[in-house]
C-alpha cells in the first residue's frame, strides 16, 4: 500500500455509539398460519365449539401478523406482539388476543 494512495490516513468505517445487535429480531407468523400450529386433536375439539389457547411463544414466534385470512372459529392467541390488523382479525373470528411477557 502506498502511503500517498488516496484515503490512506484519517479513520475510515461508520462510528456507531451505542451499537445494539439484533435488535430487531421477532421472528413472525402470520394469521393464515395460526390454525396450523395447533394439534389435530385441539382442531376437532375447536370445531365441536370449546375455544382453543394458541400460544405462539412456545412454537417459536414472537409476533402476529395479519395477513391472511382465519376460519369463524373462535381463539384465544397468546403473543408479545400484535399488529394491529393481526389483532382485528382475531377479534372479528371472535377470539382474544392475550399479551405474553
Amino acid at each position: 500500500m502506498n502511503k500517498y494512495h488516496q484515503g490512506y490516513f484519517g479513520k475510515k468505517g461508520i462510528r456507531v455509539f451505542h451499537l445494539q445487535r439484533n435488535w430487531q429480531w421477532a421472528p413472525t407468523v402470520n394469521t393464515d398460519s395460526l390454525w396450523g400450529l395447533l394439534p389435530d386433536g385441539m382442531k376437532t375439539k375447536a370445531k365441536k365449539g370449546q375455544a382453543p389457547v394458541i400460544d405462539v411463544t412456545k412454537s417459536g414466534f414472537v409476533k402476529v401478523l395479519g395477513k391472511g385470512v382465519l376460519p369463524k372459529i373462535p381463539m384465544v392467541v397468546k403473543a408479545k406482539l400484535f399488529s394491529k390488523t393481526a389483532e382485528k382479525r382475531i377479534k372479528e373470528a371472535g377470539g382474544a388476543c392475550v399479551l405474553v411477557a
